[in-house]
């Protein structure tokens, strides 16, 4: 048997929940989850997984903040649902 070692780890009770259940519908409890985890992350030399600060490039930010004028204009024309939308745009 191997060499175990026992840790604590301070978190959430909610994303403890989500994250047991998550992990029991792939057939492993929490500590075999952080195993797997911990072994990805030595084999690969760090995170097993991209970690960013996913930051909305210039188009995108551009384009959040005209949806924020757009909604906050009461000038513009609003639609009651998608299809008298599309009607509009098919002018």
């Amino acid at each position: 048997m191997a060499n175990t070692t026992n840790f604590s780890v301070r978190m959430d009770s909610d994303v403890k929940k989500q994250s047991e259940a998550l992990f029991g519908e792939l057939g492993m409890n929490l500590t075999t989850a952080i195993n797997v985890f911990l072994r990805q992350a030595i084999r690969v030399g760090g995170f097993p997984f991209d970690v960013t600060i996913n930051v909305p490039n210039a188009v995108t930010l551009a384009a959040m903040q005209e949806a924020e004028r757009i909604a906050r204009d009461p000038n513009m024309k609003r639609y009651s649902d998608v299809e008298e939308a599309l009607k509009e745009l098919k002018r």
